[in-house]
């Protein structure tokens, strides 16, 4: 039996977390968390949504995925705001299905290809989940800056036909949303169940 990396992707507001708080089982789904040198936001907390670090931090670990997502935009003084999933994020973890909350498709190329050079590609196979619409929400980004250029950098976010184009992947699920719902694509639905009781059977 092969477990599943589902990656999440899509623009700020689509319903990325939603969908893996309320659609994915806790016991057979883990979540993999980022490491990130942006402050925390009101209610957050160290090792829930994120692992708060600092620069030095970063500089001292291996990543299976790893964005600078200021790096545009970024001054010499300002901080660098980091983000990326360790290995030993994944290491610890192995044995349960993955889902992964990514804007951009290449940053899924990237743990795809970290997988793949461990040889866990024996062991996992890969789902990309794109969320819609692939417009930003503005008034979300607004609601969530805390740090420099956050807006901007926001805004220059893409998640289109080309960004999965240039990094060789494609989308094997669709999830609509919308103001009043978010729409889960039925095949969506039996592959997740069929994940939870594949993971169930073994355990």
């Amino acid at each position: 039996m092969k477990n599943y990396v589902l990656f999440c992707t899509g623009l700020s507001g689509t319903g990325k977390s939603h969908f893996i708080k309320n659609y994915l089982c806790d016991t057979a789904f883990y979540n993999l968390k980022s490491a990130t040198t942006r402050p925390m936001r009101q209610g957050e907390q160290d090792g829930r949504e994120y692992y708060f670090r600092d620069e030095n931090w970063f500089d001292s670990q291996q990543f299976a995925t790893k964005l600078w997502v200021n790096e545009h935009f970024w001054k010499p003084g300002e901080p660098k705001w980091l983000y990326g999933v360790t290995e030993q994020e994944i290491f610890d973890n192995l044995g349960h299905n993955f889902s992964y909350d990514i804007i951009q498709p290449k940053y899924a190329g990237q743990m795809i290809k970290w997988f793949r050079g461990k040889h866990l590609d024996n062991y996992y196979g890969f789902k990309i989940l794109w969320f819609q619409p692939w417009q930003n929400r503005s008034a979300i980004i607004e609601q969530r800056q805390n740090m420099p250029n956050d807006i901007l950098v926001r805004k220059a976010n893409t998640c289109n036909m080309q960004d999965f184009k240039a990094a060789h992947l494609a989308p094997d699920f669709i999830v609509l949303n919308n103001p009043e719902k978010q729409k889960i694509d039925d095949g969506l639905k039996r592959f997740i169940q069929k994940l939870v009781a594949e993971y169930s059977q073994n355990k």
